[in-house]
């Protein structure tokens, strides 16, 4: 399994994912979070299909780390089945995954 993963998180409000984001930083949970505006989402909830405005967090980690990220996620979030969607980083710059992994690390 690759060591480092890339963590996509969405949220309605840009200021409610900056919040998320400098909660998982300043825990060590997360190095990074970029938080991408602009984002439409077509999604089906509870029976009707929605059509909203959202922002994207694109989060990096550690593979260790997911299950305490997803659980601080779903703390924090306004949503009641936030997306917390993580996927393999199987490549990338060794002085990048190196700070990535310093950054994660107590």
């Amino acid at each position: 399994m690759p060591e480092h993963i890339v963590v996509l998180v969405t949220a309605a409000k840009e200021e409610d994912a900056a919040n998320i984001a400098r909660v998982l930083v300043s825990e060590r949970l997360a190095a990074c979070a970029n938080i991408i505006r602009g984002v439409r989402s077509i999604y089906r909830w509870e029976g009707a299909v929605q059509d909203d405005p959202e922002v994207l967090m694109v989060i990096k980690t550690r593979s260790e780390l997911f299950g305490r990220l997803e659980q601080r996620v779903r703390e924090l979030h306004s949503y009641s089945v936030p997306e917390v969607i993580a996927l393999d980083i199987e490549k990338g710059s060794e002085p990048y995954l190196k700070w990535l992994t310093e950054s994660t690390s107590q």
